[in-house]
């Protein structure tokens, strides 16, 4: 992994997977701008804004500049708070964007170009994917942020310039500490929810600064005697470039087999918002038709969203939008998912908690022997004349398989950004993100974002 993430250049990438950043940079900007407001987002920047370093990074939307692992967290929470940056499914799901805050806080103090920023933005997705492709966590009650600190590790030692030994102990001693629990994702949610990602990229982050020091960490970090492999995952089978020196992977890059969300709910939903809103048209609008919902969906999306009785009562945002029946309901009834189905005032109302108690969500064997390659979610609905409607989607639109438009991730980053920035200089963002090969370095675009 280090001689991949080492060797790897900006050349060396196709077109395509550059294309890929810049359209995940816009999205993850649109998702941090439009959580700044939220509570966890606050308390995060408010401590992080405690601290400064003359040769840290800027704190996303303001002048300050703290530690670099600091802002990794604080820039990362709010790319994350709105579970509505990338996601790529496999073994262990992830939403690899999240690396994105931590490799651009550590370009930024770097003073490193866009070509750079890109290529280490290439490298976290390859090795936090991968790792997602060889073992789930989830299963053995790890959360899947773990694998992210050893992707944030090395992008950042990529940017830092440490040497291939550097880099294996910024692994070693990323991954000693790295172990996430997942009783962060069950049942009544809180705002580390949104947090933990980011404390995972902090992790990585750190460890690199402590690498590039002179630190030794603990090897050998994966096969070793009371290793990650031993401990935590169980036996790792990494497929992909970290064989071939500086060789782009014969199978593609993997940012180019992850989703962009169209809304803003746990990506297991999507596919049930899609299907949800299809059918409320069918209906003319009218949901008071409805007598029952009924949800079929495959195993990774009932046990995450669709099992615990907590997602039929959500209390907070982070629940509601981790309830597979809510999210139903709230497509059903609104015709849209955006922020303010999950507003207290809006999941907590009684008529709408009423009707989530006749969803029932059961397992389907043919949509689970698809998954991870499709997300697929049935909704059928039963009248109160009797009749019953149903749609199926496997596919949402932003599904690797189903790309979202560069316009559609323009749209959706301005319905984020604009209420922060202004027509003008959201626009600004945009262009600015789309020739990233093209900047020196990145101190333009953090003042675009300033108050």
């Amino acid at each position: 992994m280090a001689d991949y993430a080492a060797d790897l250049r900006y050349e060396h990438l196709p077109p395509a997977a550059v294309h890929e950043v810049k359209r995940r940079l816009i999205d993850s900007l649109g998702c941090a701008l439009g959580a700044w407001n939220e509570q966890p987002c606050v308390i995060a920047r408010s401590v992080a804004s405690t601290l400064s370093a003359d040769n840290g990074a800027t704190l996303w939307g303001t002048r300050h500049r703290a530690p670099l692992d600091w802002t990794a967290f604080a820039n990362g929470c709010m790319v994350r708070y709105f579970d509505y940056n990338d996601t790529y499914l496999s073994r262990e799901p992830a939403h690899p964007s999240d690396n994105i805050p931590a490799a651009f806080a550590v370009a930024e103090a770097a003073g490193a170009d866009g070509r750079e920023l890109i290529a280490a933005i290439v490298i976290a997705y390859e090795v936090q994917c991968r790792l997602c492709d060889a073992a789930s966590l989830r299963a053995i009650g790890w959360d899947h942020v773990t694998y992210g600190t050893f992707s944030t590790a090395l992008a950042a030692s990529r940017l830092l310039h440490l040497t291939r030994e550097e880099m294996c102990h910024a692994m070693g001693i990323a991954g000693v500490s790295s172990a996430a629990l997942r009783q962060t994702r069950v049942g009544e949610l809180s705002h580390w929810k949104g947090c933990a990602s980011a404390n995972a990229a902090r992790h990585g982050v750190y460890a690199a600064m402590l690498a590039r020091a002179g630190m030794t960490g603990p090897a050998p970090i994966f096969e070793g005697e009371k290793g990650f492999e031993k401990l935590v995952s169980g036996p790792l089978d990494v497929q992909g470039p970290f064989s071939a020196r500086g060789a782009t992977p014969a199978d593609g890059c993997m940012i180019c087999q992850t989703s962009i969300k169209c809304w803003p709910a746990e990506y297991h939903s999507q596919s049930a918002i899609e299907a949800a809103l299809k059918l409320r048209q069918d209906l003319g609008g009218d949901a008071s038709l409805i007598e029952s919902v009924l949800v079929e969906s495959h195993d990774a999306a009932v046990d995450i969203i669709g099992s615990e009785p907590e997602k039929w009562r959500p209390k907070n945002r982070e629940t509601a939008d981790h309830s597979l029946p809510y999210i139903v309901v709230a497509a059903l009834v609104d015709g849209e998912i955006t922020q303010r189905q999950f507003a207290p005032q809006r999941f907590e109302e009684p008529a709408l908690v009423e009707f989530v108690q006749r969803v029932k969500i059961t397992r389907n064997r043919e949509l689970s022997a698809m998954y991870p390659r499709a997300v697929g979610n049935i909704v059928s609905l039963t009248l109160r004349d009797g009749t019953v409607l149903s749609h199926r989607v496997d596919y949402p639109l932003g599904h690797a398989r189903n790309v979202m438009s560069d316009a559609a991730v323009e749209a959706k980053f301005q319905g984020l950004a604009v209420d922060r920035l202004g027509e003008s200089r959201s626009r600004d963002v945009i262009e600015w993100c789309w020739k990233l090969d093209d900047k020196p370095d990145l101190t333009e675009l953090c003042r675009l974002m300033q108050e």
